[in-house]
């Protein structure tokens, strides 16, 4: 066994995990060291369009709503480009996205706690001197070189991987591939002669509005389907934000888990819908290319279930079998490319599976989690497992948003330091989720 021993170990660097190694800086006493397989930070590369910007404001960043001082702050980073007075003749609110993963690359290089191109393999349990230890196994990504390191906690950054539908797997990535690859394949797009947009959210808007600001160019058809019922704008009333705040994650986890479950399905316009400037500047662009009287090749369908997807033959593309959800009737359209935009999962990653029976699972097995972000262990295991971005169903849909993860990376600093290292406010927002002994 290696002579050294982290406090903790933490599996995968995105934005939370990174957000949690620079508020560590605050708690020197506290050993931590990050992994990544990834040669250097990058955040959904396949989706940084130019043009677009994140949802949530600047202070959205990896440590200003914990410590706004924060030598690491997005602030700070213009400061040290020589940006800032642009920013401040910008009036944005809301940033480029490519500026933020530029902003997080900036962040990690200056950490030494985040070690990228380093896969964990797995992870045990072992006794160690004064107890149970983490044994992580990681080999390195250029040279396959593997080393175990040992800590007695774990953060696992829950990352996300695309959705595909089984019965749309094995086909040609190179013309049937999630949006999460939409950048590497733009390409492709310009080439086609037909494209096809599944799905409703943010990214398949996204997606749709550069190859609709292209067609007039590249000359393809474009068609835009989803089976919700419509192109809906996301609930940004500044009283809906509210339920992005630790007000509301404290209301929800309190709740029974079947009420949570309940709730969250009701819940999809909060994060899951379309930025009403996209939907804007996208019926603008078909305004303006239907000027004179002109038709452009574009088709937009709600109710649009695409249940199967099929090659044709003699490179003559795809055939798209669709069943309009209202009509209950069905259609078919050709495409030479989809592209599937239907979100993300958050898989447990799988190096922690020698770890399950310590771990306990809901009957749906998902992580039993506690509030302050520890996952529940067996009685018998020692050290603590922590995870960011894997308590959707515990602590609500607050979890995936950037805008509370510098909150929940100085719970967790708290917790492994053992001290208020970052103080909490009760009241951060103006309306009430609960009664509240009364």
């Amino acid at each position: 066994m290696t002579n050294r021993i982290h406090d903790v170990i933490g599996v995968g660097i995105g934005p939370f995990n990174l957000s949690l190694a620079a508020l560590l800086e605050a708690a020197p006493e506290v050993d931590a060291v990050f992994f990544d397989r990834k040669p250097s930070f990058e955040w959904h590369a396949g989706m940084l369009i130019e043009g677009t910007t994140l949802q949530v404001p600047f202070f959205a960043d990896l440590v200003t709503m914990a410590d706004p001082t924060h030598r690491l702050s997005y602030l700070n980073y213009l400061h040290e480009q020589g940006r800032l007075y642009h920013f401040y003749f910008l009036e944005k609110f809301h940033i480029p996205r490519r500026e933020y993963n530029d902003y997080c690359r900036w962040a990690a290089e200056q950490l030494s706690s985040c070690r990228f191109g380093t896969d964990v393999v797995a992870i045990r349990q072992e006794e160690g001197p004064d107890g149970a230890l983490y044994a992580v196994e990681t080999r390195d990504a250029a040279s396959g070189a593997v080393a175990v390191h040992y800590a007695r906690d774990l953060v696992l950054g829950v990352g996300s991987v695309p959705n595909v539908l089984p019965q749309f797997r094995g086909l040609p990535t190179e013309d049937v591939f999630h949006s999460a690859s939409f950048m590497d394949r733009l390409p492709r797009c310009r080439e086609a002669k037909s494209i096809t947009v599944i799905g409703s959210g943010q990214s398949a808007a996204e997606v749709f509005l550069k190859l609709l600001g292209e067609q007039g160019e590249h000359g393809y058809r474009l068609d835009w389907l989803t089976r919700s019922s419509g192109f809906f704008p996301m609930e940004y009333s500044k009283l809906g934000l509210e339920h992005f705040s630790p007000d509301y994650t404290e209301y929800f986890y309190g709740l029974p888990q079947a009420t949570k479950d309940k709730v969250r399905s009701k819940q999809h316009l909060l994060y899951k819908g379309i930025s009403a400037t996209t939907i804007g500047d996208i019926y603008d662009a078909l305004y303006d290319a239907s000027v004179g009287g002109q038709k452009p090749p574009v088709r937009l369908l709600a109710h649009a279930d695409v249940v199967e997807i099929a090659p044709q033959g003699d490179g003559d593309g795809y055939r798209l079998n669709v069943r309009h959800v209202e009509q209950q009737a069905a259609f078919e359209r050709q495409a030479d490319v989809v592209i599937m935009a239907t979100g993300y999962d958050h898989p447990l990653p799988a190096c922690i599976e020698p770890l399950s029976g310590l771990i306990q699972y809901d009957e749906q097995g998902r992580l039993l989690i506690d509030q302050d972000y520890r996952v529940k262990l067996a009685e018998n295991a020692g050290g603590r497992i922590f995870v960011q971005n894997g308590e959707l169903h515990t602590h609500g849909i607050g979890a995936p948003d950037l805008g509370l993860g510098a909150h929940r990376s100085s719970l967790i600093v708290n917790g492994l330091a053992g001290r208020e290292v970052y103080k909490t406010r009760e009241r951060n927002v103006f309306q009430q989720f609960g009664v509240q002994g009364e």
